[in-house]
């Protein structure tokens, strides 16, 4: 059973290599420049660590897949071409990963993310058809299209207890 817990930096050398193999795996299935070979950088990790953002999602004492947690508004969602499903407070889910083992590592963390707040937002990458597939099944719903610091388009979708009411 998967379960979720917070990283550690005791964790960093693990969650590197579970993103490593995410990078493989998006190359691999026509998305190679998301993350391209380098993304997220050591940096991002640790800072996601050190800043309480970074989960972990284990196997009993073995980590699986890792997810950043943003609590609070993320820059990225204040524009969006097309709409939100609302304005309330959300949390967005950022830079899922998997080490390609388990099954359910999305599931896990979207379904942690909506028992913790009634609005959870997400973005991907056009050419992540993987992760577009994950987000919809999971009861998330396409918005329209948000742009990183870099001009670059990402996919934006929104869960909402308002529309879904499953937890």
């Amino acid at each position: 059973m998967l379960e979720i817990r917070p990283a550690t930096e005791d964790d960093f050398e693990r969650i590197t290599e579970i993103y490593r193999a995410a990078r493989e795996y998006m190359i691999r299935s026509g998305n190679p420049t998301q993350w391209g070979k380098t993304d997220p950088r050591p940096e991002v990790i640790l800072a996601d660590i050190r800043e309480g953002r970074c989960r972990a999602v284990c196997d009993g004492e073995v980590i699986r897949g890792v997810f950043a947690l943003i609590d609070g508004e993320e820059p990225t969602y204040r524009h969006i071409d097309g709409a939100w499903l609302n304005d309330g407070e959300y949390i967005a889910i950022h830079r899922v990963a998997s080490d390609g083992t388990a099954h359910g590592i999305f599931r896990c963390a979207a379904d942690h993310c909506k028992k913790l707040a009634p609005n959870v937002r997400i973005d991907t990458h056009a050419d992540n058809k993987t992760m577009q597939r994950q987000i919809e099944k999971n009861g998330f719903i396409k918005c329209g299209t948000v742009y990183l610091k870099n001009g670059s388009p990402r996919i934006a979708y929104q869960w909402s207890a308002d529309r879904d009411g499953t937890v």
